[in-house]
């Protein structure tokens, strides 16, 4: 889509985005035990990776910021809605700039990739988080590797849901919005 960053349509598309993912984690949250914070299944993180293909990196990632961390402010996670930001942030910048390595082709091929390293990416970011969440609750580092690797089930079933999810959204999407350009015209 790409079109101006400011124009009152990317504005609107990324606030719609924004509640899209607020919902996508509030309205199908599935809890996983885990050694480190509370981890849950949710399709926050796939709805933020369409959001940034759709919008480009900055509404993208506005877009995941305000709906992923205004969930966790909301819901009991405002301590540590700072690392889901900088994690949206990391994530918005790989997908983005792999794209426009790209040269913005959205073939099924490159989605499908773009969705793969998305997932890869937040295995990482997740793990970096927790290991803060540790380290900010008083652990030793040593122990903040290990129990943020044992806690890393959950996201792993994320970064499925998001690879395998994204290229299906994205392409919805794309196909909705072209519709409604067509008969805008």
């Amino acid at each position: 889509m790409y079109e101006k960053e400011n124009s009152l349509r990317a504005v609107i598309l990324t606030g719609l985005f924004s509640a899209l993912i607020y919902i996508g984690i509030w309205a199908l949250r599935i809890p996983i035990p885990a050694m480190v914070g509370r981890p849950f299944i949710h399709f926050g993180n796939t709805l933020t990776a369409v959001g940034i293909l759709f919008l480009g990196r900055r509404n993208g990632m506005l877009a995941g910021i305000i709906g992923l961390g205004g969930f966790d402010i909301l819901n009991g996670y405002a301590a540590t809605s700072w690392l889901t930001m900088l994690e949206v942030i990391v994530v918005a910048y790989v997908i983005s700039g792999l794209f426009q390595a790209f040269k913005y082709n959205d073939s099924k091929k490159n989605i499908v990739i773009l969705s793969l390293v998305a997932g890869i990416t937040k295995i990482f970011t997740s793990y970096c988080t927790t290991i803060v969440e540790s380290l900010m609750a008083g652990t030793v580092l040593k122990t903040a590797i290990v129990a943020s690797f044992l806690s890393l089930p959950a996201t792993v079933i994320n970064s499925i849901s998001t690879a395998i999810c994204t290229p299906i959204l994205y392409f919805f999407v794309k196909s909705i919005y072209q519709t409604t350009q067509k008969n805008h015209r």
